[in-house]
């Protein structure tokens, strides 16, 4: 069900799969921009260290409008929040990854169903893979878009 086997493509959707970048992302999407030095309280669910690396994935994925002392998002930023909505939404429909998950999990959950023939995901909901062809072409046009292409993995996720 992936919507190109290339490798690169699926190093992104493993970052963008990341909960910390997750959280950060929709956050700033839901409710605007967030003070530097309010990130832990605002994001109280995660450590310091899943914060931090959330920060330095968007920042390396150019996701992060800075001004001296707030974190909003660019252009970029705003296309990826847009994308996420769009694959919780499909998968609350379809009860990913169960009838009562996150917004996180449901998000994890169709970006895992776009894996690699060879890595574990759940198996489609239904007959509808379509929309999750949608969603990982979504996925594919966004990476072309936003020429993510030369990054590469480190301990975070991505690199420079």
């Amino acid at each position: 069900m992936s919507p190109a086997p290339h490798p690169q493509l699926q190093r992104i959707r493993r970052t963008l799969s990341s909960t910390g970048l997750i959280r950060l992302v929709s956050e700033i999407d839901d409710n605007g921009v967030i003070p530097s030095r309010a990130l832990t309280r605002t994001l109280s669910d995660l450590s310091t260290t899943q914060i931090r690396q959330a920060v330095e994935q968007a920042d390396t994925l150019g996701l992060l409008d800075r001004s001296s002392t707030d974190l909003g998002l660019t252009p970029a930023g705003r296309t990826l929040a847009d994308l996420y909505d769009a694959t919780a939404r499909w998968a609350r429909q379809h009860d990913l990854p169960g009838p009562v998950s996150t917004f996180t999990e449901r998000i994890r959950s169709v970006f895992a169903l776009l894996a690699e023939p060879g890595e574990t995901h759940p198996r489609p909901p239904s007959s509808d893979a379509t929309g999750a062809r949608q969603i990982g072409q979504l996925l594919a046009e966004w990476v072309g878009t936003h020429q993510v292409h030369g990054l590469h993995h480190h301990m975070y996720g991505v690199a420079a």
